[in-house]
């Protein structure tokens, strides 16, 4: 899996908006170039019936940024999500279970610790099975 790039205005933005909606799990995606540089974070509403232990993003939501992405050029490189507790954030079952996008690189937001920690992995649903994976942040 090509590593992904992000700006620092990108994972400030994916903790800011982990931050705003704590305890509840926040979720989004991350549109980019063909080079797997992330161009625009597309933020989405979590309307799962729990949402402190898991996240689904609003259907309207997703098809109106797979829309703009599709308008501006972009493909999906990245979901996101937080786990509001975590210190070390990793895939949960659920998240391995919904883990449509074999392709995207999944990003988990940790508020747990003192500082907010993003850690990114490459999910397999099929296989049942993840890794970590690394991510660049431009200029950094």
């Amino acid at each position: 899996m090509p590593t992904i790039r992000l700006l620092r205005e990108h994972l400030d933005a994916m903790i800011a908006h982990a931050r705003e909606v704590a305890p509840a799990e926040c979720c989004g995606l991350i549109g980019g170039g063909s080079e797997h540089n992330a161009r625009t974070i597309y933020r989405l509403r979590n309307v799962t019936a729990n949402p402190e232990l898991g996240y689904e993003a609003a259907p309207e939501d997703l098809f109106a940024a797979q829309r703009l992405m599709r308008e501006r050029g972009e493909e999906l490189l990245a979901i996101y999500h937080s786990h509001p507790r975590a210190v070390d954030p990793s895939p949960s079952e659920t998240d391995v279970r919904l883990a449509y996008y074999p392709s995207a690189t999944y990003l988990i937001v940790g508020l747990g610790g003192t500082e907010a920690a993003v850690n990114a992995f490459s999910i397999c649903e099929r296989e049942q099975r993840w890794q970590q994976v690394e991510y660049e942040i431009a200029g950094e």
